[in-house]
């Protein structure tokens, strides 16, 4: 799984793709992809970055999609329960997912100088945790790995 939240990319194409996908999977499995759960998905892929639940609901009630709380966050709810987006715990923000419908342990990549997060895979099995997690009798059924540093483009504006 390539990480696409600090390099240079076609966004056009990039939204484009996650938006299928997620009406795809949608489709598939017969959900609702309601037109505030599609707006809020489109919202958090115009940025490669995590955006908070108000900052969310602001642009909402811009658009006349809702200005209550409950709106925006059953949105999330359902985007996170479907795989469509991701909650950054670090920043209590969330995050599209960059690759929808895959089975992947993602792990993100979050430059504290900006907040842009990129998104990776973590890929437990075989790794350190899992290997701790199996001496101890423990089945690992969901992990988060967020990971806080400097991106490239922060590192290069610093030495410029």
């Amino acid at each position: 799984m390539d990480s696409i939240g600090f390099v240079r990319h076609d966004h056009d194409t990039c939204i484009a793709q996650v938006m299928d996908a997620a009406r795809q999977t949608c489709k598939a499995k017969g959900l609702q992809f309601t037109p505030v759960r599609r707006r809020v998905l489109e919202i958090l892929l115009n940025r490669h970055r995590a955006m908070g639940a108000y900052d969310i609901l602001d642009r909402l009630r811009e658009e006349g999609l809702g200005s209550q709380p409950p709106v925006v966050y059953r949105a999330l709810d359902f985007l996170v329960g479907h795989g469509f987006a991701h909650k950054i715990e670090r920043l209590n923000a969330f995050i599209a997912c960059a690759h929808p419908g895959d089975s992947h342990a993602p792990a993100f990549l979050i430059c504290r100088l900006c907040d842009t997060v990129a998104e990776t895979s973590a890929a437990p099995s075989g790794g350190m945790l899992t290997k701790a997690a199996s001496a101890a009798g423990f089945t690992i059924e969901r992990t988060v790995v967020e990971a806080t540093g400097v991106c490239p483009n922060c590192r290069a504006e610093a030495r410029g």
